[in-house]
C-alpha cells in the first residue's frame, strides 16, 4: 500500500485516475501506430537505403496516418508522469528523495527525442515522394535517435519503478519488471553504433525492452486507477 505520513489525507482520486487512463491510452496509441506501420514493412534499424526509400515512397500516406496519433500519445505520457508524481510526492518528500521526478524527466525527454524520430519519418515520406535522395543521412539519424531514446525510457522506468516500490504503490514483480526493461533499453542505447550498423540479434535488446516497457506502463496505469489506500506510517528510511 502507498505509505504517507500519519494524518495526511490521501491524494485526490480524480487526477490519479485520469493519469492512469492516460497511461493505458498512451500504450494503446503507440502499439496502434506500430500495428499500422510494421505490417506494411517499416524498415528495421540498420536497413539499407534502397529499402528505406522504397517504403517511404510507397507508404507515405500510411506514415502520415501512423504519425497522426503521436502528438496525443506524448500528451498522455506527460499526463501519466504528472499523475504518478502527484501520488508519490508526499512519500518521497518525507524520505527526502525524488525518484518520481527523475522518472517524469525521463518521460518528458523521451517525448522530445521521439518527436525527432517522427519528424524524420515525415521528412523521409515527403522527400521520397518528391524524388529527393535524402534517405541515407536522414535514416541514419532516425536510427541513432530511435536507439538512443532507450536511455530516456530507462530513466523513466528506473525513476518511477523505484519510487513506486519504496512507497509501496506497486508490487515487487512490477518494479523488477521495470528495472529489467530499463537494463535492456540501456544496453541497446550504449550499443547504438553496433545496433545501427549491424543487422543482427543486438536489435532484440531494444525490442524486448520496449515491449516490457509497454506492459509496465499499462500495469502502472491500472494501479493509478485504483482508489488510494489508507495511509500508514513510512518505514525503511
Amino acid at each position: 500500500m502507498l505509505r504517507t505520513p500519519p494524518g495526511t489525507p490521501p491524494a485526490p482520486l480524480g487526477f490519479a485516475r485520469i493519469s492512469g487512463f492516460a497511461a493505458v491510452g498512451f500504450a494503446f496509441l503507440i502499439v496502434a501506430g506500430n500495428v499500422v506501420l510494421v505490417p506494411a514493412g517499416l524498415p528495421r534499424t540498420g536497413s539499407g537505403v534502397e529499402e528505406v526509400e522504397g517504403f517511404f515512397r510507397t507508404h507515405g500516406d500510411l506514415v502520415g496516418l501512423g504519425s497522426a496519433v503521436t502528438p496525443l500519445a506524448w500528451v498522455l505520457a506527460t499526463l501519466f508522469g504528472a499523475g504518478a508524481v502527484r501520488v508519490l510526492w508526499r512519500s518521497e518528500r518525507d524520505r527526502g528523495e525524488a525518484w518520481a521526478l527523475l522518472g517524469f524527466a525521463g518521460l518528458v525527454l523521451q517525448n522530445a527525442v521521439f518527436t525527432g524520430v517522427v519528424a524524420i519519418r515525415l521528412a523521409l515520406a515527403s522527400t521520397a515522394a518528391d524524388g529527393v535522395g535524402a534517405a541515407s543521412g536522414l535514416w541514419a539519424l532516425h536510427d541513432a535517435l530511435f536507439t538512443l531514446n532507450g536511455t530516456f525510457l530507462a530513466v523513466a522506468l528506473v525513476g518511477l519503478s523505484l519510487a513506486g516500490l519504496r512507497a509501496g504503490l506497486i508490487r515487487p514483480w512490477h518494479g523488477r519488471w521495470g528495472l529489467v526493461s530499463a537494463a535492456l533499453l540501456s544496453c541497446s542505447a550504449v550499443l547504438t553504433p553496433l545496433v545501427i550498423d549491424h543487422d543482427g540479434p543486438l536489435g532484440l535488446l531494444g525490442l524486448v525492452g520496449w515491449l516490457m516497457w509497454v506492459v509496465w506502463i499499462v500495469v502502472y496505469g491500472l494501479v493509478l486507477m485504483r482508489p488510494v489506500p489508507a495511509p500508514r506510517p513510512p518505514t525503511g528510511r
